[in-house]
């Protein structure tokens, strides 16, 4: 397909539908390789409202109206997360290829029913976030296995909410796309922090370290009510938990998703060995050195121009991944089985949370080549 424009369905009008795929697919300067070939939503007139704004060429409620659709290659899975399998499924079973925003599904099992679907099919998946598309995350994992810090300790990451998703831009107005409600991400499956948040630091720890061994966690809900627009939401997905991860070798991590508190920097963990640390972009204090090309993109190759100031670019480049993969043939890093293998730890927290027992991990990945 390297001459042809790939069709993209966008499924989901919601925050990260508008802000990661609409606003950055609709510019002009990616019309030569993508067209907004359809979008769904099921709140009445939604997907019709973001298709007249983001010159959309078809505007669907029914998400098997748009799997329909001959012009629609492949999806950018833009809904809830606990709808993510389902809708996966049918996007395989409708020769789609699929962009994933994280996670990919709730469970690892659920994970490997899609890799195996398209495997069967000929079909691509890209799995946000895709954080070893990023210069500095390679350059990282580099500078730990050429020995910078010698015999690795440990290490750690997380993410820490505050006002969860009730202040964003598409929340605080009165028309369709701009008075979304947030209130899936209190809820099971799928809400929380950990697959929301933490997800982002527990890739670029894995893709930096590569697959983990062994899972300890503690996990509860301390918030069980929250509001937005006045209404009373109760919560039922874990909203702050702690674990321990082991990679082996009496090497460690401490990750969180928890109500508040952050002990490094969003997504970038900080990583400690007999020989110094790492803490974000600097090594033992100074700043690591990464090639002047790849300075120029901090979020991947296709994030450049426009895209760079904008909301969500690493869900563009994500979706760019997919983009090159379809039409030239050039495997994304940021792999399916990657994003099972993390949402596997995910699994494995809640479970060891639940029985007080350590939980061995049964899936992997092939690590980014440095």
């Amino acid at each position: 397909m390297a001459s042809e424009r790939l069709g993209i369905g966008v499924v989901g009008a919601g925050s990260i539908g508008i802000r990661g795929a609409l606003m950055h697919l609709s510019l002009e300067d990616v019309q030569d390789r993508v067209r907004l070939a359809g979008v769904c939503d099921p709140v009445p007139g939604r997907a019709k409202a973001a298709a007249e704004r983001y010159g959309v060429a078809n505007a669907y409620e029914s998400y098997e109206e748009l799997l329909a659709d001959d012009d629609v290659h492949a999806v950018t899975i833009c809904s809830p997360i606990g709808l993510h399998f389902d809708q996966g499924m049918a996007a395989l079973r409708a020769g789609k290829h699929i962009h994933f925003n994280k996670t990919m599904t709730v469970t690892a099992a659920e994970a490997t029913q899609l890799i195996d679907e398209a495997a069967a099919r000929g079909l691509r998946i890209v799995a946000s976030p895709g954080q070893m598309t990023r210069p500095q995350n390679r350059r990282i994992r580099k500078l730990i296995l050429d020995g910078a810090l010698g015999q690795l300790s440990w290490a750690v990451t997380g993410a820490a909410f505050g006002n969860y998703h009730e202040t964003e831009s598409v929340r605080q107005g009165d028309d369709l796309l701009s008075n979304v409600n947030p209130a899936w991400y209190w809820k099971k499956p799928g809400g929380g922090p950990l697959y929301d948040m933490s997800v982002y630091g527990l890739h670029t720890l894995t893709g930096i370290l590569g697959p983990a061994k062994r899972v300890s966690a503690m996990s509860g809900i301390l918030v069980r009510e929250r509001e937005f627009k006045g209404e009373k939401y109760e919560t039922d997905a874990d909203d702050n938990t702690v674990m321990v991860i082991d990679f082996g070798n009496s090497t460690f991590s401490f990750v969180h998703g928890t109500v508040a508190g952050m002990v490094s920097e969003w997504a970038q963990p900080s990583f400690f060995g007999t020989h110094g640390s790492i803490v974000g972009a600097k090594l033992n204090g100074q700043e690591i050195e990464i090639p002047e090309h790849a300075t120029m993109h901090p979020f991947g190759p296709h994030v450049v121009g426009p895209h760079y100031d904008m909301d969500e670019s690493h869900v563009f480049e994500d979706t760019m991944q997919l983009v090159d993969w379809v039409r030239e043939g050039t495997p994304s890093v940021a792999t399916a089985e990657h994003a099972r293998h993390v949402i596997e730890i995910i699994e494995a927290a809640y479970r060891s949370a639940e029985t007080g027992q350590a939980q061995t991990l049964t899936t992997t990945f092939t690590p980014v080549e440095v």
